[in-house]
C-alpha cells in the first residue's frame, strides 16, 4: 500500500531502521500509544509529521500500568486497523511484544514523585511507575528528538515532562490538544466499551468541566466554588460514579485553595458503568 508505514517489532530492528536518518541529521519524533487509534491519536501523529520529523508510532499495551483488576486482557487491540489509519502519516510503527519490552529477569521500575502524587495515583498507585518505566524504555529505544503526548491525559503529560527534566534526557516533550467528539466527549480508546446509554451518561464529564469553565469566564475565582459548580453539574446525571474532581495548579498539580490567580486545571475521573473515563479543562486567568 502506497505510504504504508514500515512495521518493526524489536528494538534492534527499530534502531537499524532509524540509523540512516539519525546519521543524516534528520529529526525523529515519537508518538507512544497503546493502539486502538482514534482521531485524538492521529492528531498527535499529524503534529509530529508537520514538524518534518521522521515519525515513529509505538503500539504497545503496557501490562506494567494495569492493576490486577483492570482491563489489560480486554483492552482493544486493533493493529491492522491502526496501521491502515497511519498510512501516509507515520513512517515506522513499532509493535514490540511484552517479552521484547520486559524480557525474563527484567527487574527495573522508575518511580516518579511530584506531579505523580494524588489524583490518578490515589486510585491507581501502580500506574505512573508503569507509565514512567515503559515511556523511558520507548524514548531510549527510539533515541528520539521529540515525543508527543495528548493533554487529555494531563497528569501523565506532566509526569513525563518531569521525568525527562529530572533525567536530563536530550529530547523535547510536545503536548497535543484534547480532541473531542462533536458533542464534547473527549476521545478515548475506552469509549468503545460504552453502551449507547452509557455513552450519553459519559457526557456528564465534559458538561461538568464546561460549566466550571463558563463560571470561571464569568469572573468566579474561588477554587471551592468552581469545584462545587462542576460537581453539581456532574451529579445531575445518574449512573456516574466519581473517583475525583479537583482543581489543581496547571504546572505542578499542587492543590489549590482560595482565589485562583494562576493557570489551573480541573481534572475529573469517573466510572460510567464499568468504564473509567478521565477528562480535564485548563482554566487560565
Amino acid at each position: 500500500m502506497d505510504g504504508a508505514p514500515e512495521i518493526v517489532s524489536t528494538i534492534a530492528e527499530l534502531r537499524a531502521r532509524l540509523s540512516p536518518s539519525r546519521k543524516a541529521g534528520g529529526r525523529i519524533g515519537l508518538v507512544p500509544t497503546m493502539g486502538a487509534l482514534h482521531e485524538g491519536h492521529l492528531s498527535l501523529v499529524r503534529e509530529t509529521k508537520a514538524r518534518r520529523a521522521l515519525t515513529v508510532v509505538s503500539v504497545f499495551v503496557n501490562p506494567a500500568q494495569f492493576g490486577p483488576k483492570e482491563d489489560f486482557t480486554r483492552y482493544p487491540r486493533t493493529l491492522e486497523s491502526d496501521c491502515a489509519k497511519l498510512t501516509g502519516l507515520a513512517d515506522v510503527v513499532f509493535t514490540p511484544s511484552v517479552s521484547e519490552m520486559y524480557p525474563d529477569g527484567f527487574a527495573t521500575r522508575i518511580e516518579v514523585g511530584g506531579p505523580a502524587l494524588g489524583l490518578e495515583s490515589d486510585f491507581r498507585p501502580h500506574f505512573f511507575s508503569g507509565v514512567a518505566t515503559v515511556v523511558t524504555k520507548l524514548l531510549l529505544a527510539v533515541m528520539t528528538d521529540e515525543a508527543t503526548f495528548g493533554e487529555k491525559d494531563y497528569q501523565q503529560l506532566l509526569v513525563i515532562r518531569h521525568l525527562v527534566a529530572d533525567l536530563r534526557l536530550p529530547l523535547e516533550i510536545v503536548a497535543g490538544r484534547t480532541v473531542r467528539e462533536p458533542d464534547g466527549l473527549a476521545m478515548s480508546s475506552r469509549n468503545a466499551y460504552l453502551s449507547a446509554d452509557e455513552r450519553l451518561r459519559a457526557l456528564a464529564l465534559s458538561r461538568a468541566l464546561l460549566a466550571a469553565r463558563e463560571t470561571f469566564e464569568q469572573g468566579e475565582r474561588d477554587a471551592a466554588r468552581l469545584v462545587d459548580c462542576a460537581r453539581a453539574t456532574l451529579h445531575m446525571t445518574p449512573g456516574v460514579r466519581l473517583d475525583y474532581l479537583e482543581l489543581r495548579d496547571a504546572e505542578s498539580l499542587a492543590e489549590l485553595h482560595g482565589r485562583v490567580t494562576r493557570p489551573a486545571v480541573m481534572a475529573v475521573a469517573a466510572f460510567v458503568g464499568s468504564t473509567r473515563l478521565i477528562d480535564n479543562q485548563v482554566l487560565a486567568p
